[in-house]
């Protein structure tokens, strides 16, 4: 295991034991279901595994749900926001369970956080050079579902669709409907970039649960067989 940048002082790799695996997508890609499935099958199997995510920071998880609610949030500042709450989990859950040999399971990792950035006007340099203390996952899954099967499946959960998720923070357009299948084309051209930059496996996410799940289980128990 290796950080993609210096990585955080004082850590040493060589006492990271452990998986580090991330999924990644838009909300209401799948995420959250895969995550569960490759939980329960990992424990299954025997595994000790820990989850993570965004905005599960003990440090600023509460404040920054709360500044987000407000929809005031510049970019630069959401960025930061967002880079406290990963560095807080690297630090304090994600390292910890690598040293004690767990399979971390990242229900998204530093990528969307990267993609939103960027789409958001971002210098590339300025935001990889932020996240470059984070470590190199041992696999990354990018759950790949069109725009109009993620509005679908949103509306069926939830019947209305994310402020920040519909970038309507940086679209001229009062109509979310069209912000949001602009924003997720966006982000979708983004993932595209850092699935061959960061050797991302791409699955078709347009399919069922099962099948999705059944293709990123294979590729798991071949990374575990060959460590």
């Amino acid at each position: 295991m290796r950080f993609y940048g210096k990585g955080l002082p004082n850590i040493d790799v060589a006492d990271l034991t452990g998986k580090l695996i991330v999924l990644e997508g838009a909300d209401g890609s799948g995420r959250s279901t895969q995550t569960r499935i490759i939980r329960d099958w990992l424990e299954g199997k025997g595994f000790a595994t820990v989850n993570v995510g965004l905005k599960r920071s003990n440090l600023v998880s509460t404040e920054l749900e709360s500044a987000m609610k407000g929809n005031v949030l510049s970019p630069n500042t959401l960025t930061l926001f967002y880079a406290t709450d990963f560095v807080d989990q690297l630090e304090n859950t994600i390292i910890p369970s690598l040293k004690a040999g767990f399979i971390v399971l990242a229900d998204r990792y530093i990528y969307t956080l990267m993609a939103r950035d960027i789409v958001r006007g971002g210098k590339r340099e300025w935001v990889e050079s932020i996240y470059s203390m984070a470590l190199v996952p041992d696999m990354v899954f990018y759950l790949d579902v069109s725009p109009q099967f993620l509005v679908e499946r949103t509306f069926q959960k939830t019947s209305n669709l994310d402020y920040w998720e519909s970038g309507m923070d940086i679209q001229r357009s009062r109509d979310i409907f069209a912000s949001f299948i602009k924003y997720q084309r966006r982000m979708k051209q983004e993932f595209r970039l850092m699935a061959q930059k960061y050797d991302f496996v791409t699955v078709n996410g347009n399919r069922s649960p099962r099948a999705i799940a059944s293709e990123i289980l294979k590729k798991i128990e071949a990374l575990l067989i060959t460590a």
